[in-house]
């Protein structure tokens, strides 16, 4: 590490809420992912003060995520080009997985650190669940990988119940659970309630296989595939391509709303998938391809073939198509083609005869459906992501159009936990 990375994370190391003059630390540890951390002290009174941990992003910026003993979640951010004033407020703009923006006013604790409460429980939720989180302040755009934010806000509140409760004996490594304290959130005014978020189990859970389809969009190791595919993992996303080796995939974004999730493998690719240019017709052929049932059935790529049947999901979903090519367990994430061998949808889900039919009454099980290119588009846009569009050009053999897309049409996997997803 670079020696101005090393002093910046020493700084952060040391950051320290608004009402403390000083502190002592870290004592015991946090280790989740490239998060590190600890407990704090008052370094006059010798009283628990915080428990926090820090991170950096690729450009050298910092960032800290603290629960002070007062329960409220502060973000600390550190940039060594700052020239602030202790005690200016700096507004700051926070995004979590291109959702809406939080707005907030942060507070320089230093010239070159600010600190901003997680205002209320809607944030502190976007926080948990984010892999991506995107801040604008002073001027300046930051990104930071949130894929430990869950675990994260656990152990740091698993870490300030242990010293509230035994203060310094109970100091040791707080990323073990081993306790029931929730994680809270204290508005910026402190006159709201507390609002607990589920308490950490006392085992750990038992992880399962989770198996989905993506494709590759563009040279540069981007991949696309459905958030519920890649929403509940658990450590590493895992990537494969017909007749090559594993690849380990970060995710760069996701929007829950529109089910649908980036990931980027470090590499680049020869095969990528173009976008149909055209809007799809009623009674349009399509192919769909995925991994369905991956292991039971196959292990290879698998086709299905059908045609658009309507240009709407469940309760007339615009972002939504409605195709008859058959969708299995898995095979979310895949790409629909056209008879060009074009992008024209991603396959979101089969419907599951549950939380659709509660939604618009009884639907039949061989439903499947389909995400639309325009919705595809956008979050691609949002994102700054490159890819090519193209009109029909003729009718291919399905064999080409297969044979063109296993080259570029991904597995993706993962771990999960049994209570939290289940196999796409």
């Amino acid at each position: 590490m670079a020696q101005s990375a090393i002093l910046l994370v020493a700084a952060l190391m040391v950051t320290l809420p608004a009402s403390s003059a000083f502190a002592a630390g870290p004592f015991g540890a946090i280790h989740v992912g490239n998060w590190i951390g600890g407990a704090y002290t008052d370094e006059k009174t010798g009283a628990f003060s915080h428990c926090d941990a820090v991170n950096q992003d690729q450009t050298g910026v910092g960032v800290t995520v603290r629960q002070n003993v007062g329960g409220a979640f502060v973000l600390s951010f550190a940039y060594s080009a700052w020239h602030l004033s202790p005690g200016e407020k700096v507004p700051i703009s926070v995004t979590f997985d291109g959702q809406a923006q939080f707005h907030l006013l942060g507070t320089a604790t230093t010239n070159i650190i600010v600190d901003t409460v997680l205002p209320n429980k809607a944030a502190l939720d976007q926080f948990r669940k984010s892999h991506l989180m995107i801040a604008v302040a002073q001027g300046q755009k930051f990104q930071f990988s949130l894929t430990s934010a869950g675990p994260l806000l656990s152990t740091i509140a698993n870490c300030v119940a242990k010293m509230k409760s035994g203060g310094m004996a109970n100091a040791g490594d707080f990323s073990v659970s081993g306790s029931n304290s929730a994680v809270t959130a204290i508005p910026a005014d402190s006159t709201a309630a507390i609002t607990a978020m589920p308490p950490l189990p006392d085992m750990p859970r038992k992880l399962f296989d989770v198996i989905g389809a993506g494709f590759v969009i563009n040279p540069n190791g981007y991949i696309v595939t459905v958030n519920h595919v890649i929403s509940n993992c658990v450590g590493e996303v895992h990537g494969n391509l017909a007749d090559e080796g594993d690849m380990i995939l970060r995710v760069v974004s996701a929007d829950a709303n529109n089910d649908l999730a980036l990931l980027q493998a470090l590499r680049r690719f020869k095969n990528f998938g173009v976008i149909r240019g055209a809007a799809m017709q009623l009674g349009d052929p399509v192919i769909a391809l995925g991994y369905p049932l991956r292991g039971s059935l196959t292990s290879d790529l698998t086709v299905t073939s059908g045609h658009l049947s309507a240009l709407g999901g469940v309760l007339n979903d615009t972002r939504f198509l409605q195709i008859s090519a058959p969708i299995r367990p898995t095979h979310s994430g895949g790409p629909v083609l056209d008879t060009d061998g074009r992008i024209a949808g991603v396959v979101a889900e089969k419907n599951n005869g549950s939380q659709t039919s509660q939604a618009a009454g009884y639907i039949s099980k061989d439903t499947n459906f389909a995400i639309k290119v325009g919705a595809l588009r956008d979050f691609l846009d949002n994102g700054a992501v490159s890819y090519q569009t193209a009109d029909g050009g003729g009718s291919l053999k399905p064999e080409q159009i297969v044979s063109d897309a296993r080259a570029y049409t991904v597995l993706i996997s993962c771990k999960a936990n049994e209570d939290e997803g289940e196999a796409k």
